[in-house]
């Protein structure tokens, strides 16, 4: 019987960094971005590693030729092994986003970037698997950049950017700290919801609390307008309760001072855990000189994404938005 190419490949991830999580003592996810590095390179890196699992681990790899996979099929499998690593060591904040999401944003990135190359930025790529999500569905020239705190997760996502090919620049810091980086056309972000702790550095922030600590995703959606070109384009997965928030009214005095909301798509809430954590993808563009509005914001309450009849539906009307709102 064939083994389905995502399944391979997960097993190649599982069975190698098994072998290296015992034999470097590291954990589960440490090991993973060890072996992913190790088939990119297509030899064994760690110095640490003894002869015979050396040989093992590098007759294992030579059966695999990653040019024989799509980039999808790779970025599943690595998604797969990274839950699989996540479950043993639950991290609240690292929840990945749901592959039906991170197609939804790839297809309206590339109906609303109508240019043939442009620069993306991630500023909370995590592993990488949105931004390779998107990348992978965008037929085009595009420059990417992601940012992360954790460096284990932006090692993960660097892997994961260089099995599937993607020549992603990626800065390991806080993304709230200053960012050197040119301004970009779009930015996509499944946005870390909570509070910021550093409250000094959110005092160089137009949505800084009144009092207490700032919302992080309030932040980091400013520092993202702020990193944008005129006229550039963002695209949030956020929490459907952002503008019930206590801190909701700077939230909205900097959308008008700044941005034009282009749509809100609220996902269906059968696919959270219960009301409270249902989210939505809302979509900005930066305002600037001969930016017109929309006549009407994009606004649909999204149907189950598994439902090719009831997706195609809303698909339809979003077509029917574009030509009469972006001619």
């Amino acid at each position: 019987m064939k083994i389905a190419p995502v399944e391979q490949l997960f097993t190649l991830f599982n069975e190698t960094a098994l072998v290296l999580q015992e034999e470097l003592s590291c954990t589960y996810l440490e090991a993973l971005a060890e072996t992913g590095e190790n088939l990119f390179h297509g030899s064994v890196l760690q110095e640490e590693v003894s002869e015979i699992t050396e040989k093992r681990l590098n007759k294992q790899y030579k059966e695999i030729n990653l040019g024989n996979f799509t980039k999808e099929e790779i970025r599943k499998a690595y998604q797969l092994v990274i839950l699989k690593g996540m479950k043993e060591n639950v991290q609240p904040n690292h929840q990945m986003t749901p592959d039906s999401v991170g197609m939804l944003l790839s297809y309206l990135v590339g109906k609303f970037m109508t240019q043939p190359s442009f620069r993306l930025l991630d500023p909370a790529i995590g592993t990488g698997n949105l931004l390779t999500t998107v990348l992978n569905q965008l037929p085009k020239n595009v420059q990417s950049i992601g940012i992360d705190i954790d460096d284990l997760l932006i090692k993960l996502a660097y892997v994961n950017a260089n099995l599937q090919e993607h020549p992603v620049e990626l800065f390991n810091q806080d993304s709230l700290e200053p960012l050197f980086i040119d301004p970009v056309d779009a930015v996509i972000a499944d946005l870390p919801v909570g509070y910021y702790p550093n409250d000094v550095r959110a005092l160089d922030y137009q949505l800084k609390a009144d009092e207490g600590h700032s919302y992080a995703h309030h932040l980091f959606m400013e520092q993202s307008v702020r990193h944008t070109k005129s006229g550039g384009y963002l695209f949030f997965i956020i929490p459907n309760g952002l503008f019930e928030s206590d801190q909701a009214h700077q939230l909205r005095d900097f959308f008008k001072q700044e941005i034009i909301i282009q749509g809100v798509l609220q996902l269906p809430i059968s696919m959270f855990k219960n009301k409270s954590a249902a989210k939505s993808i809302l979509i900005l563009q930066k305002k600037g000189e001969e930016i017109v509005a929309p006549k009407q914001a994009l606004l649909a309450n999204l149907p189950n994404l598994s439902s090719a009849v009831e997706m195609d539906s809303i698909l339809r009307k979003i077509d029917k938005w574009f030509q009469d709102n972006k001619r």
